[in-house]
């Protein structure tokens, strides 16, 4: 069995609106130290994330804990909105999940983002076979993932999760054939 443990990131910095430098709060600092005692019984043999400063730095206490490196995988960064900051995010993602092709000038579709994330998550399925990973993600990244695997997740199950910070999902598979998806936090 193959174990994938996707972490949404702790909680960020919204007065930030570059979403690849938006840090972590003092809350999500704090919430990132906590994730080590959740797996201190539990191997891992590696570390991916998104290359956005907050999912980084989500992981990286849990990643120093065990002296290893985290890998930056581009594929795993969370949707592009658009160029510029939306107002009404609310309406926005209702029109997204209601039309997983639906973007804004200069951004994507949450078919798009599903399509990069399991690519990526396919190619990770196959150099680590038998092993157990971690990655560092995002709300809607991860969420296009799990409704990859399970079409009954939709916008009501994005809405509970969207302020849950950090929201830890565990994928197990038998090679390729994702067998459960659990939320354990």
């Amino acid at each position: 069995m193959t174990i994938l443990y996707f972490i949404r990131h702790a909680e960020p910095n919204y007065k930030n609106h570059d979403d690849f430098t938006r840090e972590l709060t003092h809350k999500g600092l704090q919430s990132s130290k906590e994730i080590v005692n959740l797996f201190d019984k539990i191997q891992i043999d590696a570390f991916y994330s998104s290359p956005y400063i907050r999912s980084v730095d989500t992981i990286r206490p849990l990643a120093e804990s065990r002296g290893q490196v985290i890998h930056r995988v581009a594929d795993f960064r969370e949707r592009k909105i658009t160029d510029y900051w939306i107002e009404d995010f609310t309406d926005f993602t209702e029109r997204q999940w209601a039309d997983f092709n639906y973007h804004l000038s200069g951004g994507e579709s949450l078919a798009q983002v599903q399509k990069r994330n399991i690519e990526a998550l396919q190619n990770l399925l196959n150099q680590h076979e038998d092993e157990t990973i971690i990655i560092g993600t995002h709300g809607t990244a991860l969420s296009t993932v799990i409704n990859y695997y399970n079409s009954n997740f939709q916008l009501k199950d994005f809405q509970r999760v969207k302020n849950l910070f950090p929201w830890i999902v565990k994928f197990t598979f038998q090679e390729t054939t994702c067998l459960t998806i659990d939320e354990i936090y």
